[in-house]
């Protein structure tokens, strides 16, 4: 019965995935593309619990949920001068959807054609304390890289705010 479940629910998230990607391919409204981006990193997230990645999960929500989303909504927001701005002027998103769907066929068909192996499982999952204690701890961790990449993204969101104010003339 589980293993139903399981599977019922992969289902659900995998459709939602790929619809929130063809749905954000086919829209014209950049706010609503962005709105479908968000829905399919949250579907993401529910597939990494499935597959019991919760570190993951929590970091595709955290990261790429939160802060990616908001920030490109920010960014649209901040650049869109009047309502029309938020509207694609050119009708791609076909052309794109078309595009996607060959690219999956291809990877479909290459998938399909390959005889690889999977490899074995670890007897145990990796305990998410452990994986924090060796990324944050001081004496040779991650924590300077990671803070510095924290820096430069804030630097990136200071210039693009600088870049896209109106200047005085």
């Amino acid at each position: 019965m589980p293993e139903t479940v399981n599977g019922v629910v992969f289902g659900i998230l995998a459709l939602a995935s790929i619809g929130g990607a063809v749905a954000m391919l086919t829209t014209r409204n950049v706010i609503h593309a962005a709105f479908w981006l968000l829905e399919v990193m949250l579907a993401v997230a529910g597939l990494f619990l499935l597959l019991s990645a919760e570190f993951l999960a929590l970091v595709q929500v955290l990261v790429y949920a939160g802060a990616v989303s908001v920030l490109m909504l920010f960014v649209i927001m901040l650049t869109l001068r009047r309502r029309e701005d938020a509207i694609r002027p050119l009708d791609a998103s076909w052309g794109a959807a078309a595009l996607a769907l060959l690219f999956g066929a291809i990877i479909y068909v290459g998938v399909a054609a390959s005889s690889f192996t999977l490899g074995a499982m670890p007897d145990e999952v990796p305990d998410v304390e452990a994986l924090g204690t060796l990324l944050f701890s001081l004496d040779g961790g991650w924590v300077f890289p990671f803070e510095i990449a924290s820096l430069v993204l804030l630097v990136a969101l200071v210039g693009a705010v600088w870049w896209s104010k109106e200047e005085d003339r």
